[in-house]
């Protein structure tokens, strides 16, 4: 997400904001003299403003011989910019919409193919996802809840998660997301190899459903 909030706050700046919504708009890749020549700009300010947002991973930078020659004498290939693929979205507080519906539309499908009910389907997508999340982590399960949104905070020897990723979801599917996050924290303490911790519902106002308890 940091990431992300950089990305967004390259674009604050006016100028970069023009050439992005120009390269952005273009059917082809453009070149440091197109988008100088289109926006009334000298070419070295262009060239910043345009490295920079590539930097950034807003554009992506792609070389093409524009002259349509090869071989010997054909010239060096031009730097060109064109909208980077990437999706780039901040949320503040942190949501994971994605990853719920990535997990759901993986539970329709597969129950539809097998006819598993999908609730089943779900719960077992789910916690295959927090197995790969815990074995993934490096620095324990702080990392993990922290990286998902989670914001964890200890109390008396429970994780008590102070946000809820999926939280427009949850509120209006709460059955259904809950029992997701569950099975997906289950996951997570599983790829961890973490034995001294389960996870249970504990619903309560403004956290997630999702409390991390001591093992009895």
């Amino acid at each position: 997400m940091r990431a992300d909030v950089s990305a967004v706050a390259a674009l604050d700046e006016p100028t970069r904001w023009r050439l992005y919504a120009h390269v952005a708009r273009q059917p082809e890749p453009v070149s440091r003299d197109e988008a100088a020549e289109a926006l009334g700009l000298a070419r070295q300010t262009a060239a910043f403003h345009l490295d920079r947002l590539a930097e950034e991973s807003l554009l992506d930078v792609v070389y093409e011989r524009r002259t349509g020659r090869t071989g010997p004498g054909a010239g060096r290939p031009a730097k060109l910019y064109r909208r980077a693929a990437r999706d780039i979205a901040v949320s503040l507080p942190d949501r994971r919409y994605e990853l719920a519906a990535g997990l759901l539309a993986q539970a329709v499908e597969e129950a539809g193919e097998t006819g598993e009910p999908v609730a089943a389907v779900l719960h077992r997508k789910a916690e295959e996802r927090g197995q790969q999340l815990g074995r993934q982590a490096t620095a324990g399960i702080f990392e993990v809840l922290e990286r998902g949104g989670f914001e964890p905070r200890r109390e008396d020897g429970a994780i008590a998660l102070a946000n809820c990723p999926f939280h427009a979801l949850a509120r209006q599917h709460t059955r259904t997301v809950c029992g997701m996050n569950l099975h997906l924290l289950e996951g997570v303490l599983a790829g961890l190899g973490e034995d001294r911790l389960v996870a249970r519902l504990a619903p309560e106002p403004g956290r997630c459903c999702v409390r991390l308890e001591p093992a009895a």
